[in-house]
């Protein structure tokens, strides 16, 4: 869909899927037939209303062509022998039918924040998952999400039939978990939605910087479980984040695509909106009590959202921060980025110093994001030898082609004669987020904000 009017009825489309899938699946109690049906109804509906116009009742009618298609499965598929069995044992109990088009059907209940628990069960991988929650509520279609993360088609649906097949086995209840399942369960919800958001953000692979239409969707819905989760402090520290971090969008790349340190960012772009509302949600949730890992990132965000310029930026303050958030996890990540916040509020050396003991650990022994770091912090202590060589080395480790090529010319930089030497408050930093790392989501390492030296978020 590329005309004003397709935009205009996919921005429509895209917050109603979970809705009406979770109506069928309550209807038919089959999650994996349910989404199925509702894809083609979406297809009908992506080639009808730019043309024909939005029905009075988009909701309705999206139910009731989807339970018209989901009826023509369990008929005339053989496979699906079982499932016309259940169905017509249910019809003929109870004799409901669809709605008609324009008839609200449930108008009060809204089954997105049920289907996004459906589809981020602690059961599936990550990678399953998320595939999973673009295409259920997300409403992305399948080739858009192969597209997305790089791989065919047939590889994609292939992930997605999966996940709903393991669903259907766990014999998993369309309904909201208990509040005790459901606390288990949010970790993994804002997890995969963590995860999209940093691989639209910061791609972890191909020739893009940022894949927008990712990022975005995971804002989208991170907003939709603060509206429907309000009090839970993490999923507005999450929603923060992600609002801090997107801010700086407009500001990241060059207009060829050349990613721009932050320190060297024109904060004038700065999506002034995104950082205000931000800064408001992380301030009320530190306020309110026990504090997590989201709400800790957002408010480092948050600090160097409201810097006016890189010099301004109190790295003493994300030190702490950084410092709660290690003790909080053992993800070598936090670590890393807390021992270039030290260099950046006490010096290189300091920042060197903790990254010797950090080289032992084998999760990040060869990882690009060491490599940058600790180039970085060479270069500000002088040493272009060591520093050129470590370029070189996270070049070589990186997937993405806007990373590899920025740190190459870095490396270039440190071949050409009386260059000047970096200052702590010039100190370049690449241009990831919270990103979870490099390639397949379920084997990543996952990373969070590095301001510092080389993650914008």
């Amino acid at each position: 869909m590329d005309s004003p009017a397709a935009d205009a009825v996919d921005d429509l489309l895209r917050p109603l899927v979970p809705q009406v899938v979770g109506v069928l699946t309550r209807r038919f109690g089959d999650f994996a037939a349910a989404e199925d049906a509702v894809q083609e109804a979406l297809i009908d509906a992506a080639a009808q209303w730019p043309d024909e116009g939005v029905p009075a009742n988009p909701r309705g009618w999206l139910i009731q062509v989807a339970y018209r298609r989901m009826t023509e499965q369990v008929r005339n598929e053989q496979a699906r022998r079982r499932r016309e069995e259940l169905v017509a044992t249910r019809e003929s109990s109870d004799r409901r039918t669809a709605p008609p088009a324009d008839d609200a059907y449930e108008t009060d209940r809204d089954d997105t924040l049920t289907t996004l628990f459906l589809c981020c069960h602690p059961a599936l991988t990550p990678a399953s998952a998320i595939a999973l929650t673009l295409r259920s509520v997300g409403g992305l279609t399948t080739a858009e999400i192969a597209r997305a993360f790089m791989v065919p088609e047939p590889t994609m649906a292939q992930r997605i039939s999966r996940a709903k097949q393991r669903i259907k086995a766990s014999g998993i209840p369309f309904r909201m978990p208990a509040p005790q399942e459901r606390a288990r369960r949010l970790g993994s919800v804002l997890h995969v939605l963590y995860l999209v958001f940093n691989e639209g953000y910061a791609s972890s692979a191909g020739p893009d910087l940022q894949r927008v239409e990712l990022s975005r969707e995971a804002i989208r819905l991170t907003r939709m479980a603060h509206d429907l989760l309000p009090d839970d402090c993490e999923v507005a520290g999450l929603l923060a984040l992600m609002l801090l971090t997107d801010a700086r969008r407009p500001a990241r790349t060059d207009p060829g695509g050349t990613p721009i340190p932050l320190a060297e960012q024109d904060r004038s772009l700065w999506n002034g909106a995104a950082v205000a509302e931000g800064v408001a949600l992380v301030t009320a949730t530190l306020s309110r009590g026990a504090v997590g890992p989201y709400q800790l990132q957002a408010a480092i965000a948050a600090v160097h959202d409201e810097a006016a310029t890189a010099e301004e930026t109190d790295w003493p303050q994300i030190l702490a921060l950084y410092g709660l958030l290690e003790r909080m996890s053992d993800n070598p990540m936090v670590s890393l980025n807390r021992a270039v916040a030290a260099a950046m509020a006490h010096g290189p050396e300091i920042g060197l110093d903790m990254l010797r003991t950090l080289g032992a650990d084998d999760r990040l022994a060869d990882h690009h994001r060491f490599y940058t770091a600790r180039a970085h912090l060479l270069e500000m202590a002088g040493d272009r030898r060591a520093a050129l060589d470590d370029y070189r080395a996270a070049a070589s480790r990186t997937t993405s082609a806007p990373e590899r090529d920025y740190l190459t010319t870095r490396a270039a930089r440190l071949t050409t004669p009386n260059q000047p030497e970096l200052s702590p408050n010039g100190l370049p930093t690449l241009f990831g987020t919270c990103q979870a790392g490099q390639g397949d989501t379920s084997e990543r390492v996952e990373e969070i904000p590095t301001e510092g030296y080389g993650h914008e978020a």
